[in-house]
């Protein structure tokens, strides 16, 4: 869920004329806590909600904006029989482009042309693919990629994770993910008491009321009921977006290693000893080896073993890091059901040295990394991108609704009028039980520590709000302790 104070008890009806005015029912501290918490942390964190939801859902369509800017260098007009040898297609594309180290190179299938990566120094991070038609070995284009993301895709990929400021801009993100699990899951503990208080049916926590009135009512039917249908996705997007941010990213990285989760190493040592450092992966963004250049002829002896050794659809060949080390091949099939099984290569023998099978991954390594796919909008394939444009959708109306809430409960008396409605009163936390604090203190210091973009914008709420508490107090005059009401 996301935004403003929506779910809490029901708001006190106007008295009618001549009727005495009936007392606001009290709620507990634990409610009125989460409520004030609720309507800040949407107010203040729905904009960034905002930006998210509509940079990610500008992201959901990169495969059809791909396929209409670069179809013509990602696929073949004319699919032939048998693809030519990876030597001769490997050799056009290095005389297309002489410059640099090939990193990666991705055999052409169907109507899919091949991909030879290549290093640039001067393009940093990014590198340079030229795609080669497998059955005729002509050069279908060059794109500058990151990747493997073409020009488009990786523009809206920067725009949705940092507004393209750089690491500057990545706080945004993160600030987004970091709350949005906890504006989910408080909307539903308020909605669900608010339901439970007016003794509703549990259709009405998955429905709204269209019975009620027009006016905050119905508004705040919309916005909670929308948040609940939502709320698995919404945590969804919160936990797998925070895997790969900027310092909750890095602490779960962290347990990761703690815990030796991560997506294990496969060793390119052609010696009897144990694996250096640089034996580690051939990954898809090293160097070409010392010298950055590669034999054609071994692309197609450690494409033979790959598939000799069972690895089938699209795959990804990475030449050794360096000279005497194997070279690696990886399934890339990121689609359910997944293929990433990798295996290293001789490529002078042409035999398997090592092999690493996703299905002996550790299990957290298994989920992040169908979470980081799912994500991305390519796991379930159309059916994915439809899933995450609905939630970025659903989002976008919760916060419209949450904002319109706060409009509508604006007072409107000629002496009283205001832009918005009042934010729900201090006091919860002093009526906790102390039991509550001694246990809910250090976890919250702990999930603020895990997640330092939730655990300092709250920590700053608090202290800001303790100092305007107290400059109010000293300004009324000291007043005696009472519940909180839930009247606003």
């Amino acid at each position: 869920m996301s935004v403003t104070e929506l779910p809490g008890t029901p708001t006190p009806e106007p008295a009618a004329t001549g009727t005495p005015a009936r007392p606001a029912r009290r709620t507990s501290p634990f409610g009125a806590l989460l409520l004030r918490l609720h309507f800040y942390a949407g107010l203040l964190v729905a904009p960034f909600l905002v930006v998210a939801a509509l940079t990610g859902l500008a992201y959901t369509v990169t495969p059809q904006l791909d396929a209409a800017l670069y179809g013509d260098q990602l696929t073949v007009a004319r699919v032939g029989e048998r693809p030519l040898p990876m030597a001769v297609q490997v050799g056009a594309a290095r005389n297309a482009h002489p410059d640099g180290g090939i990193v990666a190179v991705q055999p052409g299938d169907g109507d899919r042309s091949t991909r030879v990566v290549f290093s640039v120094p001067e393009l940093g991070e990014r590198q340079h693919t030229v795609y080669v038609d497998p059955y005729t070995a002509r050069i279908q284009g060059q794109l500058t990629t990151w990747f493997g993301s073409t020009p488009a895709t990786t523009w809206l990929d920067d725009l949705h994770r940092n507004l393209h400021l750089g690491v500057v801009g990545r706080h945004y993100s993160e600030l987004a993910a970091s709350w949005l699990w906890v504006l989910a899951l408080g909307g539903v503990v308020l909605w669900w008491r608010r339901r439970r208080a007016a003794r509703s049916t549990a259709r009405h926590l998955l429905v709204p009321d269209l019975s009620a009135a027009r006016g905050v009512r119905r508004t705040r039917g919309w916005h909670a009921t929308t948040g609940i249908w939502l709320t698995v996705g919404l945590l969804f997007l919160s936990a797998t977006g925070l895997t790969w941010s900027r310092y909750a990213g890095a602490n779960f990285g962290s347990g990761l290693d703690a815990l030796d989760a991560r997506t294990p190493e496969i060793s390119t040592s052609l010696t009897a000893g144990p694996a250096g450092p640089a034996d580690t992966g051939g990954g898809h963004h090293g160097a070409a080896g010392a010298s950055g250049v590669v034999e054609s002829a071994a692309v197609d002896r450690v494409l033979a073993a790959a598939r000799a050794a069972g690895l089938t659809g699209p795959v990804e060949i990475a030449p050794a890091q360096q000279p005497g080390s194997a070279w690696t091949v990886t399934q890339i099939d990121n689609t359910w059901p997944v293929a990433k099984d990798r295996v290293a290569v001789d490529p002078t023998a042409g035999t398997v040295t090592a092999r690493s099978d996703f299905a002996d991954w550790p299990l957290l390594a298994q989920l992040s990394g169908l979470g980081v796919q799912a994500h991305m909008g390519v796991l379930l394939g159309p059916v994915n991108q439809v899933l995450l444009a609905a939630l970025a959708l659903g989002l976008l109306c919760v916060v419209v609704w949450g904002y319109r809430m706060w409009w509508q409960r604006r007072p409107t008396r000629a002496d009283r009028r205001a832009l918005a409605g009042t934010p729900p009163a201090r006091g919860g936390v002093r009526g906790l039980p102390w039991w509550v604090l001694v246990a809910g203190v250090p976890l919250i210091l702990a999930v603020g520590w895990a997640l330092p973009l939730f655990g300092l914008p709250l920590l700053a709420f608090l202290v800001v709000d303790v100092a305007v508490a107290a400059v109010a107090r000293r300004r009324s005059g000291p007043s005696p302790w009472a519940p909180v009401p839930t009247g606003r």
